[in-house]
C-alpha cells in the first residue's frame, strides 16, 4: 500500500523540522547549557553574552552535531541496504564483518603493541592513527568479502561468510586484549563505546566525504534495490546486472560502515531498528523515499542519543553506543512482540 504523494511531502517535511529541532537542543544542551538566543546569536555573526559559548559551539558542539547526522543518517542507510539484499529483517550494517574488521584495525593499534616489543609505540592519543587504523582494517575485511562475493552466488552464504568474519576478527581482538596491559585495554574499551564528539573540522571533512561517495553508490542503486525486494530471479528478468549490483551495494554499505566506525567507533542498533521505523511511517518499500526518510531519521534518532548521553548540566558523559541500544534494543523487540509487517 502506498501513499500519497502529498502524504510524502508531509512526512518530509515533519522530518526535517525534528531535525532542526533535534539540532538545536544539541547546540544548547550539555554539561554547560547556552540559551537559544545566545546559539543563533553565534550563527549571526553577534557576539554572545559569554565570548567562551561561541568556542563552545563552534568549536565542539556544530562538528558535534554534524557527525552525529553523519554517523545515524549513514548507518541508518547502510542498515536498509543489508536488510534489502539479504531480504533479511534482522540483517544490520555490520553483517558482513566490516565494523569487526575496523575493531580489529584499532585493536591492532591500541593494543597490539604488546605483542611487539622493540618496535617504537605509535603515539596512540593521535585520532588520525586510530581512524587510519580502523580504516585499514574495515577495508581489508571489505576486500574480502568482495572477493568471496565474486565466488558465492548464494546470497545467504555470503551473508553466513559475513557473520563468520566477524567472529574471527572478535576472536583476534580477544587474544590482543588478552595479551595487553590495564592502560591499552582501557584505552580499546573506550573507543570500543563510540563518539560522535572527538572529531576536528579536518577529520569532519573525511568522514563526509566517504559517507557522501557511500550515498552517490547507493542513489545509483536505487533501482536494482527494488528489484531486488522481489527476488533475484525477477531483478534479472528486469535487466539488472546481480553480480555488479551485489558489488556497488557491498561498496556503499563498507564505505558507510566501515567508515563510520573508524572515525565514531562501533555504533549499534541505528542500522538495525530505523529503516523498520521509517517503513512504519511511510508504509512503502519503495527505496526512491525510504533512502532519504531513513538517513534523515538516522540522524535525528543520532542527535536524540547524543543529547540524552550528554546529560545535560551534567558534566559526566555516558557511552553513546549504550544510549543507542537501550532504544534500539526495546524498539526491535517491539517490532517482532507486535508482529508488525516487517516487510519481508
Amino acid at each position: 500500500m502506498s501513499m500519497p504523494k502529498l502524504s510524502y511531502t508531509v512526512w518530509f517535511l515533519l522530518l526535517v523540522i525534528a531535525l532542526v529541532v533535534s539540532v538545536l537542543c544539541n547546540l544548547s544542551l550539555g554539561s554547560v547549557s547556552i540559551p537559544l538566543k545566545d546559539t543563533f546569536a553565534v550563527f549571526l555573526g553577534n557576539s554572545p553574552e559569554k565570548e567562551s559559548w561561541k568556542y563552545i559551539i563552534t568549536d565542539y558542539r556544530v562538528p558535534k552535531a554534524l557527525t552525529a547526522i553523519l554517523v545515524g543518517g549513514g548507518l541508518a542507510v547502510s542498515g536498509l541496504l543489508m536488510q534489502t539484499l539479504f531480504r533479511n529483517p534482522l540483517a544490520g550494517p555490520f553483517v558482513l564483518g566490516i565494523s569487526s574488521g575496523a575493531s580489529l584495525g584499532a585493536a591492532l593499534l591500541l593494543m597490539g603493541t604488546s605483542l611487539l616489543a622493540g618496535y617504537t609505540t605509535i603515539e596512540l592519543s593521535n585520532s588520525f592513527s586510530l581512524a587510519i587504523a580502523a580504516s585499514i582494517g574495515s577495508f581489508l575485511v571489505l576486500f574480502v568479502v568482495l572477493v568471496v562475493a565474486n565466488r558465492v552466488r548464494d546470497t545467504m552464504a555470503l551473508l553466513i561468510i559475513g557473520l563468520m568474519f566477524g567472529s574471527i576478527t572478535a576472536a583476534l581482538v580477544s587474544v590482543l586484549a588478552y595479551f595487553s596491559n590495564a592502560a591499552q585495554l582501557q584505552r580499546f574499551i573506550f573507543w570500543s563505546f563510540g563518539s560522535v564528539g572527538n572529531l576536528s573540522w579536518a577529520q569532519l571533512g573525511m568522514l563526509t566525504a566517504v559517507v557522501t561517495i557511500g550515498l552517490l553508490i547507493t542513489l545509483f542503486s536505487l533501482k536494482s534495490l527494488n528489484a531486488f525486494l522481489l527476488g533475484e530471479n525477477y531483478a534479472k528478468s528486469l535487466g539488472v546486472s546481480l553480480k555488479t549490483s551485489k558489488y556497488a551495494i557491498i561498496i556503499a554499505t563498507g564505505l558507510l560502515a566501515g567508515g563510520i566506525t573508524a572515525f565514531a567507533g562501533p555504533i549499534a542498533f541505528v542500522g538495525l531498528a530505523v529503516p523498520h521505523l521509517t517503513r512504519q511511517l511511510f508504509h512503502t518499500m519503495d527505496h526512491k523515499v525510504l533512502v532519504p526518510a531513513v538517513f534523515l531519521y538516522g540522524g535525528i534518532l543520532m542527535l536524540l542519543c547524543d543529547t540524552i548521553a550528554q546529560l545535560p548540566n551534567s558534566a559526566q558523559v555516558l557511552p553513546i553506543n549504550a544510549i543507542t541500544s537501550l532504544i534500539g534494543a526495546p524498539v526491535v523487540i517491539w517490532l517482532l512482540v507486535k508482529k508488525r509487517r516487517l516487510f519481508f
